[in-house]
Order: structure tokens, then C-alpha cells, then sequence
């Protein structure tokens, strides 16, 4: 497997910061951005790696050599005029006949490359974009998929978005096939996304997103550059990669995230709860991951179809995203075992196994995202939410925000009782913190 690394940016947003380095040369804790991604893709089994430079690219070169000391083959293509995100593609259409990975000089990361590689190739992909929440996706390019990860469309980081879109945002790191040479027919200047991604989808090309929580940012701005040094100091960066096992507070959703209104049918319903952006605030900057699971029977009851849920789940993303806040991502239940209710969908009607307290969800997530389920909590405003703790085997915490917090369907008892969310994770990080 080989890979390209676009090192040719001249960085003006960050230029406060440094004016005679490039991006990639950027030193994060104790070396450059370009020497941790090529330390990632050699711990993934790439040794041959292209660097694309351009401005002040001999200071790259004269890092970097021929890669050896790094135990890598580093080959060089050296831009003489700039050729933006894709242009550079055209000279290396000879060299690279098989899939390859591609990503940007500016983007630190902590990827087990491996997973990906194994997700593109499962999907049969044509081109695999990384995709990821972060904390600012009103001003990212977003990436729609359908529910097979299957890329819709790109949304342009430079079109006001007055509307509600699922934080699924494109991190700068690629998978293609040879495929991706059909656009880049001459030697340009050329987006990447708008001349070569979007041609694609438009042309029937197999392009998927690969979703995943693993730590990937970009050195766009001052204070981003800082918090990845305070992340990498941390050890976030390396826990968030996925050939370690991960942990995870899973939230039940309606009483514990949004205000309980019985079954909620519209988006326009849908009201944070007090103290709630603060409390996923504190498990994205822990090492925890951060999943909802909810049972949504209103499917099944021909009360909202799964668009419509879908809609409603986009727009608590949005309501998060402004707040500079996510969730990594949210697992539901359409189905319901009971019958006679009209409009119902009779496909749905079926005793599953995913509705809580049933694992399906815990074990779909954990598998998807390596989740160390024992060292994980669920925290929900029902018995059903504390029963599947116990049947999932982590622990539960049982808030007090929701009406159905007061049910006594399962005689089973949580491990904790909080008054609501905030609560319930300042007193996980409180127990963390005692370990």
C-alpha cells in the first residue's frame, strides 16, 4: 500500500504562528505534523510514501531525506506552480495502479489504517472518505451519505447553511482507487472535493464514507493548533485510535438529552435539556466516546417514518454542533413487538434485538467502534436503560429529568442516581478520576 501527502500549503490562517515552515512542518509536542502521519502509516504497514510540496518544500525535504531514518520510502513531487488540492494527482497516474491512501499535510492524526483499508475494500469502494464529527461543523465541509454510508453529495464549508445537517464532517483523509485519475485529465490547479469528489458521485462512481471517532484534525487555525498539542500531551490522541480498545458513556435520548414530551414526532419538539451541552461537552474532551441509543416504536407505529426521524436527528446534531459540542453517533430502534395500532408498519412489527433493554445497539456500536463495553456506562431516565446496562454488562446511571424515569418496569436497580446529565458525568469523571 502506498500513500500521497499534500504538504504544499502555504497556511495563511495559521500564518500568526509560523511564516517560514510549511503546515506540515508544524511541530506538535516534540516533532513535525508530517513525521506523526508518517509514524501512523508505517505503525498501518505503508512504507511508501509520495510527499506533494510546494511552498518552502525543501524545508520538508531536508527533514525528511529519503524516509529512511523513519524506515520509509519517501519520493517527492515537487509542484513548480501551486495546483491546489488535486492538481499534483495528474503526475502520479503512472506510478499508482492500485488503491492508495491520500490525505492532507495540515491533519493530525491517529488512525489505525488497517480498519479503513479493510472498510474500503469490504465496500469495494471507489473512492472512502474519512468522515468524523467535530466541534465546529457549521463552518466544515460536511459529507451526506445514505443510511449504507453511501456518498449523496458534499456540502461546501463555504455555503451558509441555514438548515439542519448531520455533523458528518470530511477530515481530509482518503482511500482511492486508480479511479480518481478519469478527473484529474491535466495538469492544473484543481479542488479536490468540487473537481474530482463531486464528478464522481455525479458519474455513478462507488464512494463511501468511513465513519470513525479516531483523533484526526487540522492546523487550520491558532487555537487549534494549541489544543492538539494539549490533546497529544494528554494522550488523548493515541487512546482515540481504534486498534485500542475504546470506552464509551452511552445516552438514552428523549429525557435524558432532550426534554421529555412523551413520544416526540416533530423536530420542532425536540428542546435540549438544561445543562446537557456542558455534559457532553466534558465526555468530548475525556477519553470516553459519546453514543446515543434510543428506542424510537413510533417508527414501527406509522407515527414518523425513518426519514422524518432521521430529520429529527439532524437537527439535535445542529442544535449540538452550535454549541461546539457532538455526539459520535446515534443508534436507533424502529421496531415494536406489539400489534393493533392503525397506520402502523407492519415490517417493524417484530420482537427484535436491539430494542433496550435487548443489546443489539451496544453490541452494533461496540463492534464498530471497538468499544469496551465492561468499562462503559449507560445513562438514561428509564428502567429499560438500566436493565440494559446490566444485561450489556456496564455500569448505569439513572437521571431524573424524564416522566419515564419514574417507571418500575424492571426490578433492577442503577448503579448510581443523578438528577440529570450533568450530573451523572461529573460523577463518572469524579470515579475516573479516583482510579
Amino acid at each position: 500500500m502506498k500513500a500521497v501527502i499534500m504538504a504544499g500549503g502555504k497556511g495563511t490562517r495559521i500564518s500568526s504562528i509560523t511564516t517560514d515552515i510549511p503546515k506540515a512542518m508544524l511541530p506538535i509536542v516534540d516533532k513535525p505534523i508530517i513525521e506523526h502521519q508518517i509514524e501512523c502509516l508505517k505503525n498501518s504497514g505503508v512504507t511508501d510514501i509520495t510527499v506533494v510540496i510546494g511552498h518552502l518544500g525543501s524545508v520538508i525535504k531536508n527533514y525528511l531525506e529519503d524516509g529512511s531514518k523513519f524506515g520509509v520510502q519517501i519520493n517527492y513531487l515537487e509542484e513548480a506552480t501551486p495546483l491546489g488540492t488535486a492538481g499534483a494527482l495528474y503526475y502520479l497516474k503512472e506510478k499508482f495502479t492500485e488503491d492508495f491512501i491520500f490525505l492532507f499535510g495540515d491533519v493530525f492524526l491517529s488512525i489505525d489504517f488497517n480498519r479503513m483499508l479493510s472498510y474500503h475494500n469490504q465496500k469495494k469502494s471507489d473512492a472512502t472518505l474519512f468522515v468524523h464529527p467535530n466541534i465546529h461543523p457549521y463552518d466544515s465541509v460536511l459529507v451526506e451519505n445514505d443510511r449504507n454510508d453511501c456518498i449523496l453529495g458534499i456540502d461546501s464549508k463555504r455555503v451558509a447553511r441555514e438548515y439542519d445537517y448531520k455533523n458528518n464532517v470530511n477530515a481530509g483523509i482518503f482511500v482511492f482507487s486508480p479511479k480518481v485519475f478519469d478527473f484529474v485529465m491535466e495538469p492544473k490547479k484543481m479542488d479536490l472535493e468540487n473537481e474530482v469528489i463531486i464528478p464522481m458521485i455525479q458519474n455513478g462512481y462507488h464512494l463511501y464514507t468511513y465513519k470513525s471517532t479516531e483523533y484526526a484534525k487540522d492546523m487550520g487555525t491558532p487555537e487549534r493548533y494549541y489544543a492538539v498539542n494539549e490533546d497529544c500531551r494528554s494522550g488523548l490522541v493515541d487512546a482515540r485510535n481504534l486498534s485500542n480498545p475504546q470506552k464509551c458513556i452511552f445516552l438514552d435520548r428523549d429525557g435524558t438529552i432532550n426534554e421529555y414530551v412523551g413520544f416526540l414526532r416533530k423536530k420542532e419538539d425536540l428542546k435540549l435539556i438544561p445543562g446537557v451541552v456542558e455534559a457532553i461537552r466534558k465526555i468530548n474532551n475525556s477519553e470516553y466516546l459519546c453514543i446515543v441509543v434510543t428506542n424510537q416504536p413510533v417508527v414501527a407505529r406509522g407515527e414518523v417514518t425513518v426519514e422524518e426521524l432521521e430529520d429529527i436527528h439532524k437537527h439535535l446534531e445542529t442544535l449540538l454542533g452550535n454549541e461546539g459540542v457532538y455526539v459520535d453517533d446515534i443508534y436507533y430502534c424502529p421496531h415494536h413487538p406489539d400489534k393493533g395500532f392503525e397506520g402502523e408498519v407492519p415490517e417493524l412489527k417484530f420482537d427484535c434485538d436491539c430494542r433496550k433493554p435487548k443489546n443489539g445497539m451496544i453490541e452494533k456500536a461496540s463492534e464498530r467502534y471497538h468499544i469496551a463495553v465492561e468499562e462503559s456506562y449507560i445513562i438514561g431516565d428509564s428502567t429499560l436503560d438500566i436493565m440494559l446496562g446490566k444485561n450489556a454488562n456496564m455500569q448505569s446511571i439513572l437521571v431524573l429529568t424524564g416522566q419515564a424515569g419514574q417507571d418500575s418496569k424492571y426490578d433492577v436497580e442503577p448503579d448510581m442516581v443523578a438528577d440529570n446529565l450533568e450530573e451523572a458525568v461529573n460523577k463518572i469523571m469524579i470515579k475516573r478520576r479516583q482510579k
